[in-house]
């Protein structure tokens, strides 16, 4: 047992069930970084230990009431899959590419993606905390569905691919697109990643990517730490953590980056900004389109009038 892997997953399992957010995002760069892992080893390991980690602080938050199940439904049918081919994408990669273009191709797309991560969790935590009012339930309507749908995909499959983003991504946009108290988005997220989550591990074990012994020893720690940050959620101080993190995150992307193919990084950056932006500005051109709508419809029987 490596005491020094048990403390970052215990360190990371409070923050995970506190925030429902950094925990692929932290540990695997530290894998790679601090403990010399391989990089698919370290996604693959990264996703097998989160799913368990996930499925604690899921027990601890449906009992607490702070889950929307019918958002994680939607949610899941979307990323399941998507996960799933951004893990079959990694092993075709595997078979077709050398093992050290392979790591210079996922360290950049690892690095780019928690670069974008780290940003959208400082725009979380310092812009749309005070710009959105946020709400605990609402009636779950067919563009509701719609979203879910296609967050969960687009999330799943970089996920699959890096192991980022479970809890961080999808907890902006439940909050950006859905209004959703933080109480919500926590129990919601932390759901929706231990479905997504083992669907990912059971492919990336397929796959062979998983070191049981190290994600052994993260779980000695990351299971105490998630229940006991899950029944902190209420009480911690959610602003300054979620500043803290995104510094961090954006830290770790800079430092993956100079690992990675410096071609390919500011790619996966861009397709990261582009299409987390465009699911953020969604919700924002549909309510334009519904109220541009009822202006032509109210115009009409006057101007027949």
């Amino acid at each position: 047992m490596d005491p020094a892997i048990v403390l970052f997953g215990l360190g990371i399992g409070v923050l995970v069930g506190m925030t429902g957010m950094g925990g692929g995002s932290l540990m695997t760069p530290l894998l790679i970084l601090i403990f010399g892992t391989q990089p698919t080893t370290a996604i693959g390991t990264d996703i097998f230990y989160s799913a368990i980690t996930k499925m604690f602080g899921s027990w601890r938050h449906l009992k607490l009431g702070t889950v929307d199940m019918e958002l994680v439904k939607w949610l899941s049918i979307g990323s399941v899959p998507a996960a799933v081919s951004g893990v079959a994408l990694v092993s075709v990669l595997e078979r077709h590419v050398s093992e050290d273009r392979l790591n210079s191709l996922v360290y950049a797309v690892l690095g780019g993606t928690l670069l974008m991560v780290g940003v959208i969790t400082l725009m979380r935590a310092l812009i749309l905390r005070g710009l959105i009012d946020e709400r605990d339930r609402f009636e779950v309507e067919r563009r509701h569905k719609v979203a879910a749908v296609a967050i969960g995909a687009t999330t799943g499959f970089v996920i699959g691919i890096t192991s980022a983003g479970s809890g961080t991504v999808i907890a902006i946009l439940l909050i950006a697109v859905y209004r959703l108290s933080p109480k919500r988005v926590v129990g919601t997220d932390i759901v929706h990643a231990a479905i997504l989550l083992s669907a990912a591990a059971v492919a990336h074990i397929v796959g062979g990517n998983v070191d049981f012994g190290l994600a052994g020893n993260i779980l000695v720690g990351s299971i105490p730490g998630v229940i006991i940050g899950a029944a902190l959620s209420d009480k911690a101080p959610q602003g300054f953590i979620r500043t803290a993190l995104g510094l961090v995150l954006i830290g770790s992307g800079i430092v993956t980056i100079q690992k990675g193919d410096p071609n390919v990084w500011p790619i996966a950056a861009a397709v990261a900004a582009i299409g987390l932006g465009a699911v953020l500005y969604a919700p924002h051109w549909l309510n334009k389109r519904r109220a541009l709508r009822r202006r032509q419809e109210d115009d009409h029987p006057r101007a027949a009038a």
